[in-house]
């Protein structure tokens, strides 16, 4: 048996909500292909989503994973399923346009009494395209495929024990991360110089607990390239005068930690001044709201109200679930804070609290991952909670 990080009791669990949210659409099976999903049921850990792969569950067994025939023997490495429920397709399917490898998971499901079957799949994620659902649908012509999407996301909002004590592992290894960007951001060094101190800090881990991948790399664009999110880094040197956001995760055993901060060089404008305060106030605000009972929306309008009230707007979401994730994506895809998202908070539910603000020369990111507890919540981090001021 492989070394799990879960006990076989709390893979049961996942198993059971899971199951009763399928009785409740009435399907018979679902076919998960989000790498998340996959390892959230059976543990399978392996970077191998950029061919066709996925976790077929029914209402009773043990799930059944299926994909390359070469990664099959990851799936024995890094599951708890008996070798008859991993299956593996021949290596000819492989970026073959003359076939596709769905037609080999049709005879799969066929076997599994499903050639009639109302089968749930995940039609909105990364890692399921047209062509897959076109092949199932003609491999598949008696069957009801539904719409999945999010059905096995949503079973994972609330954290276990385990899970947080993964999070606030993977929360060390960014504080790290921050630090080693407070203490070595000079003028004059070169970007993509930082961003490899930052990895090495990543990998190396924190407190005895080794760093994993994170499921999106460092974004840490600078000057009139922070006016806009989700840019990386080039070898440009960073200047005086410039601000810098740094947008990057620690993770351990794939749960991710993001925390952004931004690094200004020189002495800031006040107009950054003023914005860190209104984005400090308004993430006080957020954070007085985010207690269980409360909804998603709540944390979203204390926020806004506070920043609007001192002469800022954002206009996108100011946060998300995260959890366990995979790239190119390390929310969970259900939650958000913004208006109309009703969800009721819970304790164990987590989200990066993500207010950032993009002015007219820069950019200003201060955030917080969190966790709802009994009473409140948790700020998964100590990194100070400020503008980033050097030289």
């Amino acid at each position: 048996m492989p070394k799990l990080p879960f006990t076989p009791a709390e893979y049961a669990a996942r198993l059971a909500k899971t199951r009763a949210e399928m009785a409740k659409r009435g399907l018979d099976a679902v076919f998960v292909t989000d790498p998340s999903n996959m390892a959230w049921l059976t543990g399978y850990d392996g970077w191998s989503f950029y061919v066709h792969q996925g976790v077929l569950l029914k209402m009773e067994g043990e799930p059944l994973w299926w994909g390359r025939a070469m990664d099959a023997i990851g799936a024995g490495l890094t599951t708890y399923l008996q070798a008859d429920n991993i299956r593996g397709y021949d290596d000819t399917f492989v970026q073959n346009p003359e076939k596709h490898p769905m037609s080999d998971l049709c005879q799969i499901l066929q076997e599994q009494c499903l050639a009639t079957g109302r089968i749930g799949l995940e039609m909105d994620n990364y890692y399921f395209t047209a062509a897959a659902f076109q092949s199932l649908q003609t491999g598949l012509p008696e069957s009801d495929l539904i719409d999945a999407t999010g059905l096995v996301n949503w079973q994972r909002a609330v954290k276990s024990e385990t899970e947080i004590t993964y999070m606030r592992r993977a929360a060390r290894i960014v504080e790290k991360m921050h630090s080693v960007i407070r203490d070595r951001a000079e003028p004059g060094m070169r970007k993509n110089e930082l961003i490899a101190d930052i990895y090495h800090t990543s990998v190396s881990g924190a407190d005895g607990h080794w760093g994993d991948y994170p499921a999106i790399v460092p974004m840490a664009p600078s000057g009139m390239d922070a006016t806009a999110p989700h840019l990386t880094w080039d070898d440009s040197p960073l200047r005086s005068g410039e601000s810098t956001f740094f947008e990057i995760a620690g993770a351990h055993r794939r749960y991710q930690c993001p925390q952004s901060r931004t690094l200004f060089l020189g002495k800031p404008p006040q107009r950054y001044l003023d914005a860190e305060k209104a984005v400090l106030e308004a993430v006080d605000a957020g954070l007085a709201q985010a207690r269980p009972g409360n909804r998603c929306e709540d944390i979203a309008r204390a926020f806004n109200r506070t920043l609007n009230s001192l002469g800022f707007e954002k206009d996108s979401r100011c946060g998300y679930a995260i959890g366990l994730s995979y790239p190119p994506d390390w929310g969970e895809r259900t939650m958000s804070f913004r208006e109309g998202d009703t969800t009721v908070l819970e304790p164990g539910m987590s989200f990066h609290f993500m207010p950032a603000l993009w002015l007219d020369d820069g950019g200003l990111e201060i955030t917080e991952p969190i966790v709802i507890t009994e009473t409140g919540v948790e700020c998964l981090c100590n990194t100070p909670r400020q503008l980033v001021v050097k030289g």
